[in-house]
């Protein structure tokens, strides 16, 4: 830099410092003001929230547990895991307390009901890497049974048909598709 620019240099880095120190108290009070107002508005909020007449007490239950939709409040699922990007997984149990042989398993979302029974995904394992691989078995509640019908490495699958005792399963996996069918 040649001695010009380095006067002009140092000018203006000396106005710029000199408004800075100068203002700097202004905008730190400002600040301070402007949350302390906030502050006091909440405060105030909450005050005049708690004088409201009529108010109703209200016990908020925090459950994770929800009632499975189509079982009229007979199970209820909580979510285990998910998958990022991809599925969950959920414990079921009955809504009535009596132990379960679903308590011990991890099931996907896919739920389907049948005259016999529930279809579930039965995850066998939970670890992301080894997905997908699950059962698709037949819940009976009357007896708390969990029969296992088939194994599907495929999130893709549904229920195509059911003649009699057997059902038609099919699933594809984005490359290749197939049919399983079983009797129940």
């Amino acid at each position: 830099m040649n001695k010009g620019q380095l006067i002009f240099h140092h000018f203006f880095r000396f106005i710029w410092n000199t408004i800075f120190v100068l203002t700097y108290p202004i905008l730190a009070t400002f600040g301070l003001l402007f949350v302390g107002v906030t502050y006091l508005f909440s405060l105030l909020s909450r005050l005049l929230a708690g004088l409201k007449k009529g108010k109703k007490t209200v016990v908020v239950i925090d459950s994770d547990w929800l009632p499975l939709p189509q079982t009229e409040g007979f199970l209820e699922a909580k979510m285990y895991k998910q998958i990022m990007f991809g599925p969950s997984c959920f414990q079921l149990r009955r809504n009535d307390g009596v132990p379960s042989v679903l308590e011990d398993h991890y099931f996907g979302n896919k739920v389907r009901f049948i005259e016999e029974g529930i279809l579930l995904e039965k995850w066998n394992s939970t670890d992301s890497k080894e997905l997908p691989d699950f059962d698709i078995c037949l819940y009976n509640s009357d007896i708390d049974s969990l029969t296992s019908l088939t194994n599907i490495k495929c999130f893709d699958w549904h229920l195509s048909e059911k003649e009699n005792k057997n059902l038609c399963f099919k699933w594809f996996d984005g490359i290749q598709g197939g049919e399983v069918k079983v009797s129940i």
